[in-house]
């Protein structure tokens, strides 16, 4: 009956932000609240347990939420998106149009959310496709695909971070970063292939009729000066660094100094400070417009995404504190354990979520808390085994983008296509990432677990 009722707080949540289309943040208020009366928790306990879930989840990954997305905003407003997309561009070549889409994206969308990164890289897709003669549809679909895939699987992206403070891994936030890196790249690369040879043969206006866009060079130029190539990659090199580098600091152990300090350092919360302050070089005048504005916008940029995280982890502390981990634990899960398949599990609920509601974050939060009471029972623990969890997870909140999508309507306004198009070319590009990237997950956990 426990496990029933856990279904139907989740089609409550799916109903009330798919159908109602009320905000995520109080779906899963309800969603918690339903959980914990239906379940039998005294009423007291709810109100705590949520206060409880909301607060600790807070508590680990509030602050490195907000650092993420001040550092995104300071990128795109500054012009660093635009230095970094030439940068690949020049090392790519122009024979390869899509492929350097495709990298810019995933390079962008590590701090940038996939919709910013689409919107504010348009103008130079625009102008790069008519440069090299190819199909807007095909550098649409090539540019959003490398931004889907490093959005729902590498920290600092908000998802990835929600998922793994709600099953225990924040302290392995440098494993997940570096395995959500790898696990990207063939979700980028198939992406890339679909818009080669599915999306390059669909036509949008813009491909026949002349406009009055910038070129290439005019685009670049109308940025102004823009920001050196080092101040560019810096606020998202940094953070990443340092946090590889307390995570090894932790692993060979030592309390001398230096480790302490590495491990101090390496700590996701001052490693993405630290990214901020890299992101302040890039800053083209240090006044009110920029110190209190732009990062006044990266603020309110974070606060939905700190309330649906903070509320998937209340829904997630209502559904561990109603007994369901004691459940689990006396279930027989031998099947599943030491192998690769119950992967399989968070991946189609993630899915099954995403494709639901629309929201792939909503989908890893909301993933991610049912999963973790299963993963003491099953012995998932460590980082490497926990990552690739997050990584399941993310595979299932890449599957599929469609009309529920925001995301999906950003690609559709911006490229040109028409909604049959798009479902042909964006959302089968997205079935086929997320079916890629938990086949390589899979492998992955083969090899090294």
């Amino acid at each position: 009956m426990l496990f029933v009722i856990i279904a139907l707080s989740v089609v409550l949540v799916v109903l009330l932000t798919a159908v109602l289309k009320l905000h995520p943040f109080l779906s899963l208020l309800i969603g918690a609240f339903f959980m914990g009366i239906a379940s039998g928790m005294p009423l007291a306990d709810v109100v705590l347990s949520v206060n409880e879930g909301f607060g600790g989840l807070m508590t680990n990954i509030g602050i490195v939420i907000v650092a993420g997305t001040i550092i995104g905003v300071i990128l795109e407003k500054s012009g660093a998106a635009y230095r970094m997309a030439e940068v690949v561009l020049r090392l790519i070549g122009e024979k390869r149009p899509q492929l350097a889409m495709s990298i810019i994206g995933y390079i962008v969308s590590i701090p940038v959310f996939c919709d910013s990164g689409f919107i504010i890289l348009s103008s130079l897709k625009k102008a790069l496709a008519k440069r090299a003669k190819v199909s807007i549809a095909s550098m649409s679909v090539a540019l959003a695909t490398g931004l889907y895939a490093t959005h729902t699987l590498v920290p600092p992206t908000p998802g990835p971070i929600a998922a793994a403070g709600n099953i225990g891994a924040e302290n392995y936030l440098g494993t997940i970063i570096l395995i959500g890196l790898v696990v990207a790249i063939p979700a980028a690369i198939v992406g890339y292939f679909w818009a080669v040879k599915v999306a390059a043969k669909i036509e949008v206006p813009e491909d026949t009729v002349k406009s009055g866009d910038l070129s290439y060079e005019e685009v670049i130029k109308s940025f102004g000066e823009m920001p050196s190539t080092f101040k560019a990659f810096l606020p998202i090199a940094l953070p990443v660094l340092l946090i590889g580098a307390g995570s090894i600091a932790s692993v060979l152990g030592g309390e001398d100094g230096l480790t302490n300090t590495v491990r101090f350092l390496g700590s996701p919360t001052v490693a993405l400070l630290f990214g901020v302050f890299a992101a302040f070089l890039l800053l083209p005048k240090w006044n009110e417009e920029t110190l209190s504005g732009w990062i006044g916008e990266g603020l309110v940029s974070a606060a939905p995404i700190l309330l649906i995280t903070g509320a998937g982890g209340a829904f997630g502390r209502v559904i561990t504190n109603s007994g369901v981990a004691d459940l689990i634990g006396g279930m027989d899960l031998s099947a599943l354990a030491g192998g690769s398949l119950f992967l399989l599990i968070p991946f189609f609920i993630a899915a099954a979520l995403k494709t639901a509601q629309g929201s792939s974050t909503a989908a890893l939060v909301i993933t991610s808390t049912l999963v973790a009471p299963l993963l003491p029972s099953l012995g998932v623990e460590g980082a490497v085994p926990l990552a690739l969890v997050v990584m399941a997870i993310g595979a299932g909140a890449m599957t599929v983008s469609h009309v529920n999508d925001s995301f999906f309507w950003v690609i559709t306004q911006f490229s040109g296509m028409k909604v049959t198009d798009a479902y042909k070319a964006q959302t089968v590009a997205t079935l086929l990432q997320g079916v890629t990237t938990i086949v390589f997950t899979m492998i992955l956990w083969t090899i090294l677990v």
